[in-house]
């Protein structure tokens, strides 16, 4: 029922150097904590992280759809300093696909 921070890139705040990374599960008949990026994330949405040092805004910029055999290897990897992605199961395909949500600070 958690999400998670992948600590080996940045960090969410002002100063990071690298694009923050969070990965939660999504269930299709259950609850779980990145249920709505599926269906409901769209560009201009408004989210926030809460960290240590306090809470940082964010708009969205872009909601898609990658195969897991080639999200290894795709663009959602490339570094931008700030930038946030979320990366969860595609609900609609649990098996084949994973929704990534990438989001710019919004102060």
């Amino acid at each position: 029922m958690d999400a998670y921070w992948l600590t080996n890139y940045g960090q969410p705040g002002s100063g990071s150097s690298n694009t923050t990374y969070i990965a939660g599960h999504s269930w299709e008949n259950a609850e779980a904590p990145f249920n709505r990026l599926s269906g409901q994330s769209a560009i201009g949405d408004e989210l926030s992280v809460s960290t240590a040092t306090g809470t940082v805004n964010f708009k969205v910029l872009s909601v898609t759809t990658h195969d897991k055999d080639t999200l290894r290897s795709s663009n959602v990897w490339n570094i931008v300093p700030g930038q946030l992605v979320l990366i969860s199961c595609y609900t609609e395909d649990i098996q084949g696909k994973n929704v990534i949500v990438t989001a710019v600070p919004n102060p």
